[in-house]
Parts: structure tokens; C-alpha cells; sequence
């Protein structure tokens, strides 16, 4: 069992943070202070540390040195409410894993964690001189929670799945389109679990965010001190998924450049990290997902043709949530109840206005979307049913298609929601909507609309439980 070290100082966060860890098969220890933490520390072997950057005795940057110093081969990931790429930078310069913003989401912690944990098990038993596919990794990656993909019963969805049935157990290369938020990495996750490969890892990776240099590092990794900064090894997705699944998310946001250095890779199954010059053989099959017309993006020079039909042996094409029909309160119901276990709630049942706004909303963002609104509603929620006024106001009070929109007056016609908070937030959350269904959810074009960067982008969807 994997041994997490918890070093923060606020109580109801090591508490909350150490007990969801312990339901998900973790051995945890909790500290509040430095010094407790060294004590611990010295007494006992632990896999990963998650620490808060700022404490009472002492700060993230110097008990991370002090790890990386005295006990290499454990992980860090850095916990902060402070978001500063730089700071980010420097920190995972200095050989921390990952850097965490505050607050904190159960999903998004146990992924980091779990990626964090399997590279930290890659290189202290994968050396170069050996294959990644030989070593049984520390956790099973391919675990996939039970909410990741919704079976409707839906004529649409039983099409679905009959297809997912059909491609899962042989080792075609896969392509899955559909509009954002229709549950592609979660059709993914479900033929590698109904695959010959399901005991062995799935790993993502979103292409959508990778400028050319760092797309190379994330699929083939590095070697320690082969480029500047390079301050540690780090494993590739490549490597990280071998024997298994990759899933490339967002495959149409790639450069040409990182779309040449991935077609050799593929073509000839094998990787070789930045720095090195061992070459690992490759037995991993792969999965990628667009909501760009892939076809299109050849023909204007954007998408390599040779690489498109290396990846094209099966194509699945997943239906918007509009053309699921009865599947649409099915899911809502099953959002609001995993709502209610993370939040801790008792929100049993939607309005009946609730659910005719759910029926006639077109839901662009889908089913992504409908969690989203289904979390916050839930939240909002100040009895055991949703209600109109819990819902976001695209939703709750459409405008016509040849109304003009004033975010202002339109905020004004919430009727109780009047205060300048509320009003701020629902116009926040409101413009960011906006420009991510514009988009296409493409998160990288939202924040350069939005004029901001995308860590901040990401911050604010957290705040406004936009997923």
C-alpha cells in the first residue's frame, strides 16, 4: 500500500484531504508543522508528499529541497491557495511533481497523485537499460470510477455502447469525435477496461495545452540535465501507459511539428527519451479524441494525412446530449447524487420547472455541462429540491435568439438574486460560458478571448464549478 505524507497547517484540510485518501486504498499520515513533518519523515518510507507551500515553521521550497536531498525517490506535489506560474515553474525546477491550487478537487487531487505515484514507481524500478512494460506499477491506473461513464438507455447510447463492445477487445487504434463534453475520455476509459489490456495502465494526456517543446518531454520524457531545467527524470506518457492505453485528448490542437515527432513513434513503436540513447520498445494502443473536423484540418495543411489514418482504424462518433433524449434526466439524476456525496447534501429532486428548463435547454458544453450546472445547483440549493433560482440564468430565464443581451439588465431580471455579489459571480460565470462554448471548450483560445492566461482561466472555473 502507497504511504501519502499530508503536511499542512489548516486542520479541516489535512483532515478532509487524509480521509478521502484512506477510502481510496492510501496509507496517510498527517502533519501540521516542518518539524513534525521531518520527524515522520525520518521514521518511515513514504511514497508521496503533499505539502502546503506556506506554513507556520517553514515553507513548501525548503522542506521540498530537504526531501529531494535526503529521501529522492519520494514525490512532491505542492498544495497553495497562492497561484503564480512562476512560482509553479520554480518548483517543479526544483523536482517537485506537480503544484496544486487551493481549493482543492477530489478528482483532480487523486489523478495528480495517482500519475505522480507511477512515475515516482517507473523510475525507481525502470532504469533505461529496462522496459517500463516489465515492472508492475505501484497503482492501477486504469481504475476508472464507477461515475466516469453513464450507460443511457437511449437508442443513441445503446448504439454507443454496441460499438464500444465491438472495437474494446481487439487493439485498433481508435478516433473518437464528438462535440466538448459528450464523455470522450470516458468512452475511452471504457474500452480499455473491457480490453485485453485492462490490468494495465490508462493514461491522458490533453494535447490541447502543449506548445511543440513541452509536447515532446510529455509523450517521450527526459533524462536529467538534458536540456535547461531539466533537473530530474521524468517518464513520458508513452512510457507511463506501455502494455496499456493512451489516450490523446484534443489531438487536433497539436503542431505540426509535434504531430511528425508522434507519427515516427507510432510508425516504428518505439520511444526514446530526451538525453538518451536507449530505445524502449513499445506495445501500447492508442486512443485520441477532437471536436475538430479532422478531414478539414488536412485539407488546409493543419493535420498530417499519414498520421490521421494511423489513428483512424475504428471511429466512433458520440452523440450530443440533445440527441439522447431520455438519457438527459437520467443523468441529471445521477449527477445531483454523486453532488450530494461530494458536497455532502441532501438535495433529493429537481422542480418540475427545473426539469422542462432541463428539457428544452440545448446544452452545448452537453454532458459535461449538465454536471456542472447539476453541482452548483446542488450547492445553491437551500432545501432537498432544486429550483428555478438555483439554476445559471442562460438556463433558468432564456433570452430569444433576436433579443439583444446586456449582461446587466439580463442579471436584473433574476428577480431575488440582486445583490452586487451575486450578480458579479452569475456575470463572471456567464461570460466565461459564453466564450467556452464559443470555442468549443477549447481552453487554451477561451483564455486568450478572455484576455487572461490559462492557469487563471482554470482557477475561475474552479471557483464557478464550471468542470
Amino acid at each position: 500500500m502507497n504511504r501519502i505524507l499530508i503536511i499542512d497547517d489548516e486542520v479541516n484540510i489535512g483532515s478532509l484531504l487524509s480521509k478521502f485518501l484512506s477510502r481510496n486504498g492510501f496509507e496517510v499520515e498527517t502533519s501540521m508543522s516542518g518539524a513534525q513533518a521531518r520527524e515522520l519523515l525520518s521514521s518511515g518510507k513514504f511514497n508521496l508528499v503533499l505539502c502546503d507551500f506556506r506554513l507556520k515553521d517553514t515553507d513548501g521550497r525548503e522542506l521540498l529541497k530537504e526531501i529531494k536531498a535526503n529521501y529522492p525517490e519520494t514525490g512532491v506535489i505542492i498544495m497553495t491557495a497562492y497561484s503564480d506560474i512562476r512560482l509553479a515553474v520554480e518548483l517543479i525546477k526544483m523536482g517537485a511533481y506537480d503544484y496544486i491550487s487551493k481549493p482543492l478537487y477530489p478528482n483532480e487531487i487523486l489523478n495528480t497523485i495517482t500519475k505522480a505515484l507511477a512515475t515516482q514507481e517507473a523510475l525507481a524500478h525502470n532504469p533505461v537499460t529496462e522496459s517500463p512494460a516489465q515492472t508492475k506499477p505501484a497503482v492501477k491506473l486504469n481504475t476508472a470510477l464507477p461515475n466516469d461513464f453513464i450507460v443511457g438507455i437511449s437508442a443513441a447510447s445503446q448504439e454507443l455502447i454496441r460499438q464500444v463492445d465491438l472495437v474494446a477487445p481487439t487493439n485498433y487504434s481508435v478516433i473518437l469525435y464528438g462535440e466538448s463534453g459528450t464523455g470522450k475520455e470516458a468512452v475511452a476509459k471504457s474500452i480499455h477496461l473491457k480490453s485485453q489490456r485492462k490490468d494495465k495502465p490508462f493514461i491522458a494526456l490533453d494535447c490541447g495545452s502543449l506548445n511543440k517543446e513541452l509536447a515532446i518531454s510529455e509523450f517521450f520524457g527526459h533524462e536529467k540535465g538534458s536540456f535547461t531545467g531539466a533537473l530530474t527524470t521524468k517518464i513520458g506518457h508513452f512510457e507511463l501507459a506501455n502494455g496499456g492505453t493512451l489516450f490523446l485528448d484534443e489531438i487536433g490542437n497539436l503542431s505540426y511539428e509535434s504531430q511528425m515527432a508522434l507519427l515516427r513513434t507510432v510508425q516504428e513503436r518505439k520511444v526514446k527519451r530526451i538525453g538518451s540513447t536507449k530505445e524502449i520498445d513499445l506495445d501500447v494502443r492508442i486512443i485520441v479524441a477532437t471536436n475538430e473536423n479532422l478531414p478539414k484540418a488536412i485539407a488546409e495543411g493543419h493535420f498530417r494525412e499519414d498520421l490521421y489514418y494511423r489513428f483512424n482504424e475504428f471511429m466512433i462518433q458520440l452523440p450530443a446530449l440533445r440527441e439522447r433524449g431520455e438519457d438527459l434526466i437520467l443523468f441529471a439524476n445521477h449527477f445531483l447524487a454523486l453532488a450530494n456525496q461530494e458536497l455532502g447534501r441532501k438535495v433529493d429532486r429537481f422542480s418540475d420547472e427545473v426539469i422542462q428548463c432541463f428539457k428544452t435547454y440545448r446544452w452545448p458544453g452537453n454532458i459535461r455541462e449538465l454536471k456542472n450546472v447539476v453541482r452548483r445547483a446542488a450547492l445553491l440549493s437551500q432545501g432537498g429540491e432544486i429550483s428555478l433560482k438555483d439554476l445559471p440564468l442562460e438556463i433558468s430565464i432564456p433570452v430569444s435568439a433576436d433579443a439583444p443581451i446586456n449582461g446587466i439588465a439580463h442579471l436584473a431580471q433574476a428577480g431575488t438574486r440582486n445583490d452586487l455579489k451575486n450578480i458579479a459571480h452569475e456575470a463572471e460565470y456567464e461570460t466565461i460560458m459564453n466564450v467556452l462554448k464559443e470555442v468549443k471548450y477549447n481552453k487554451s483560445k477561451a483564455a486568450e478571448l478572455l484576455k487572461i492566461d490559462r492557469k487563471t482561466l482554470y482557477n475561475k472555473m474552479k471557483v464557478l464549478s464550471i468542470k
